[in-house]
């Protein structure tokens, strides 16, 4: 019965999200990057791992503070030209269940 009980609520909880889910589409199309914004990008994360190699310690507190704004600044500007991947809170929720329910 307790069986019964737990996949009868997995059924309710995956109709009640999946016409949510399917009614979204994407209306922004991925737009394509050109030559410049993907040169723009290369920069930016060559100089992320510039940083992330830096030893911090030996700056002072007003370097970091430029660092970290210099850090905000290109991740603001890779966000813009870069889109990213998003996962929906539907898809989170299914993946906590299964992890759930599987072990």
């Amino acid at each position: 019965m307790k069986k019964f009980a737990i996949f009868l609520s997995l059924m309710f909880l995956f109709t009640a999200i999946a016409p949510a889910a399917m009614a979204k589409e994407s209306k922004k199309d991925k737009k394509e990057l050109t030559v410049e914004e993907e040169a723009r990008v290369a920069e930016i994360e060559s100089r992320v791992a510039e940083i992330k190699a830096m030893d911090l310690s030996d700056l002072s507190n007003d370097e970091r503070k430029e660092v970290k704004e210099e850090l905000r600044e290109m991740k603001k500007e890779a966000k813009n030209l870069g889109g990213g991947v998003y996962i929906s809170v539907g898809a989170i929720i299914i993946i906590l269940l299964l992890i759930i329910l599987l072990t």
